[in-house]
């Protein structure tokens, strides 16, 4: 048995989704309904120079996800016993487990996006070559207290969030403390963060009109690192906005129910390079 896992927001690319479009007409037509414009443009030109932009990064990937989903169920028949998905791709894991249909996750993602895209004067960077439980001493003995922690992509790869000044000035006290690398990310906002906390208000208002339905495979929560309950969709679905993508225990979750196959579904293999090294830090490290 298997995970399948679906990546987020960095993994868009021009050119995506290329075999998907004419397989699906009828998602394609449902999409641009809900959108107010092309996808398959979108996904496949980007003349407008907007597939970067939060506010359609987000649906993008989700319906591209989820198209690819759809064709692999195609080929493939047997199940997952887990679903998984980095941030934005945790809609696709419910899409997966029939939490919510099609349709349902393009406006959920649509919104997500644009509220997300509204968040300005933040800024992330990546840190590469360092345990998170390094960067948080840091944090703390530098008096960082504005900057929080994004993502725990993997065990030397963690994502901190925060204030553009404050995560410009830090990046000198981290290479003086011996990060291999200090990134900054494209990003227009804070994602993940405290400065997230009226997008998740306004984005929990808005999940009150949705329904979500019972999970048929068990779904992991960014947030908690464990399963989705059938009461808690709503609420951890909110709280994912401003809190960190629990990536790192999501993955040795699953790795401690005896499930080591994990297939990533959609564009790129970001995640699968996250997972080969959390797997390889547990043989080092166990």
């Amino acid at each position: 048995m298997t995970c399948y896992v679906f990546p987020g927001q960095g993994s868009q690319k021009v050119g995506m989704g290329q075999d998907l479009f004419d397989q699906f007409p009828n998602e394609i037509k449902t999409a641009n309904s809900i959108l107010g414009y092309n996808i398959k443009d979108l996904c496949l030109e980007d003349s407008d120079n907007k597939l970067n932009q939060t506010q359609f990064t987000q649906p993008a990937l989700f319906i591209i996800s989820a198209l690819s989903y759809l064709a692999y169920q195609k080929e493939n028949n047997q199940a997952p016993s887990f679903l998984a998905g980095h941030s934005l791709g945790e809609y696709n894991a419910l899409f997966a487990a029939n939490v919510i249909d099609f349709e349902s996750g393009i406006k959920l993602v649509q919104k997500r996006g644009q509220l997300m895209s509204k968040a300005t004067g933040g800024a992330m960077a990546a840190i590469v070559g360092m345990p998170a439980t390094t960067i948080k001493e840091i944090l703390t003995e530098k008096n960082l207290t504005d900057i929080d922690i994004a993502n725990f992509n993997e065990p030397n790869q963690t994502v901190i969030s925060g204030k553009s000044a404050s995560i410009t000035n830090a990046q000198a006290i981290f290479e003086e403390a011996g990060v291999r690398r200090y990134i900054p990310l494209a990003v227009s906002g804070a994602f993940h963060s405290r400065y997230m906390e009226a997008a998740k208000k306004e984005f929990t208002l808005y999940l009150e009109s949705f329904e979500f339905k019972p999970a048929t495979i068990s779904v992991i929560a960014n947030v908690t690192a464990t399963p989705y309950t059938d009461h808690d969709v709503k609420t951890l679905l909110a709280e994912q906005i401003t809190s960190s993508v629990k990536w790192v225990d999501s993955i040795h979750y699953i790795l401690n129910q005896n499930e080591s196959e994990f297939i990533e579904i959609g564009q790129g293999k970001v995640l699968t390079g996250l997972i080969n090294k959390i797997k390889k830090e547990l043989i080092t490290n166990p």
